[in-house]
C-alpha cells in the first residue's frame, strides 16, 4: 500500500495547489486525502487504479472545501500572514509569465481546469480522468478541448488599453 502511495504525493501535492490557489490549505488537503485514502485501503476495488482512486479522493474533498469557503469567505489577521503572503511579485519576464499563465487558469471554468489539470500537469489518461469526475470520457475529451482553446485565446489576447487598431467613433 506504501509504495503505491508514496510516489503520488508530489503529484498530489500540485495538483492540490492548482485547487486551492494556498499552499498551507493544499498540504492540510493532501494530507486529508492521505489519512482517508490509508484508512479506508480496505474498500478499494482490487481492480481500481491506485493513482485514479486517490486522486478520486483528493478532487472530492478539495470540491467540498471549495464549496464551503465559498460560502464565507477566508479571513487573514496581519500578523499572521507569513513572507510567502507579503512577498512581491517578480519583476522578472518568467515571473511575468508565470502570472499570466496562472491568471488564464484562474480565469478557465472549474470544469474545464480540473480536466486540463489532470491530464496535462498530472498525465492522467482521459479515462482516468473520466473516472476521477465521475464522467463520461467523451465530456473529458470536449472539456479538454475547450479549456485548451480559452486558455490559448487569454494568453494570446491583447493587453489591457492597447487596441490593435486605433479607435475611432462616429461623430453625427
Amino acid at each position: 500500500m506504501v509504495r503505491l502511495i508514496e510516489p503520488l504525493i508530489p503529484a498530489l501535492r500540485r495538483y492540490a495547489r492548482a485547487l486551492m490557489r494556498d499552499r498551507s490549505a493544499a498540504d492540510d488537503l493532501v494530507q486529508d486525502c492521505l489519512e482517508r485514502a490509508i484508512g479506508r485501503w480496505h474498500q478499494r476495488r482490487g481492480d481500481d487504479d491506485a493513482k485514479a482512486w486517490i486522486f478520486t479522493i483528493l478532487h472530492n474533498l478539495a470540491m467540498t472545501r471549495l464549496r464551503r469557503s465559498a460560502e464565507r469567505p477566508a479571513h487573514l489577521a496581519l500578523d499572521d500572514a507569513g513572507p510567502d503572503s507579503l512577498a512581491r511579485a517578480p519583476s522578472q519576464e518568467d515571473g511575468l509569465m508565470h502570472r499570466d499563465l496562472l491568471a488564464a487558469l484562474g480565469a478557465l471554468a472549474e470544469e474545464q481546469r480540473t480536466v486540463l489539470l489532470l491530464v496535462t500537469v498530472e498525465d492522467l489518461s482521459y479515462a482516468e480522468a473520466a473516472r476521477v469526475l465521475g464522467v463520461p470520457i467523451g465530456t473529458v475529451m470536449s472539456r479538454l478541448s475547450r479549456a485548451r482553446d480559452r486558455l490559448a485565446s487569454l494568453l494570446s489576447a491583447e493587453p489591457p488599453g492597447r487596441r490593435s487598431r486605433p479607435y475611432l467613433r462616429s461623430v453625427k
